[in-house]
């Protein structure tokens, strides 16, 4: 991270969690690259930013304040999305589960998955089964979108797919798993359809299943 392109630069203030630097080379950015290299380069820095969490070198407070920045730039990356869209390219309801607070990862799906053309329902944070399922049954989405950070909170995903078989829903909603703690082996064993790895994989595996409908 030595180079001094506006995308490294928004790299490297994010990885530094400068959230006044950030916001002022998004802006910046914008207006001279696609929305699409924007969010790359934020989501670069939130790996990064990932990667010391996980060796402790960043804590939840570090965390949390990587989602404030993440929101801040959203209100500008949102906008030169949102202009270039002409259909609805279906339907994504997306939280984070029961007892997690965080959501880095959902919100730059969320902005990819706007930047594609879907409707996306948004529940935030710390949802209970109950809302995951009320909301499948009300909106009738394409696809369920579960996302945790946190390795206690992972188990919440199968709560959420068993509750969803007592209502008989399980079988109307393709469900896409994402989070650190999470791989193939463990989305599997939860009952999810598709895991993703990160945003870029969860878009991608949420076009190809809406494609394939």
């Amino acid at each position: 991270m030595v180079k001094n392109s506006v995308l490294e630069k928004i790299t490297n203030a994010i990885v530094r969690l400068d959230r006044q630097s950030t916001v002022q080379f998004c802006e910046e950015a914008v207006t001279s690259s696609p929305p699409e290299d924007v969010i790359d380069a934020l989501s670069k820095g939130l790996s990064i930013i990932g990667a010391k969490f996980e060796t402790r070198e960043y804590f939840l407070s570090e965390l949390m304040m990587a989602g404030v920045i993440m929101k801040d730039t959203q209100a500008i990356i949102r906008p030169q999305l949102t202009q270039r869209l002409t259909q609805v390219a279906g339907k994504v309801v997306i939280g984070t589960v029961a007892g997690d607070l965080h959501d880095i990862g959902k919100n730059i799906v969320i902005a990819l998955l706007e930047g594609e053309g879907f409707t996306v329902i948004d529940l935030g944070v710390n949802v209970p089964a109950e809302q995951f399922v009320q909301t499948v049954r009300d909106e009738q989405p394409d696809i369920l979108g579960l996302s945790a950070l946190l390795r206690a909170t992972v188990p919440e995903m199968g709560t959420v797919i068993s509750t969803l078989k007592n209502a008989k829903l399980r079988d109307t909603v393709t469900i896409v798993v994402g989070g650190l703690p999470l791989n193939e082996e463990y989305s599997r064993q939860l009952g999810a359809d598709y895991y993703a790895q990160d945003a870029w994989k969860g878009v991608e595996i949420i076009k190809q299943v809406v494609t394939q409908a």
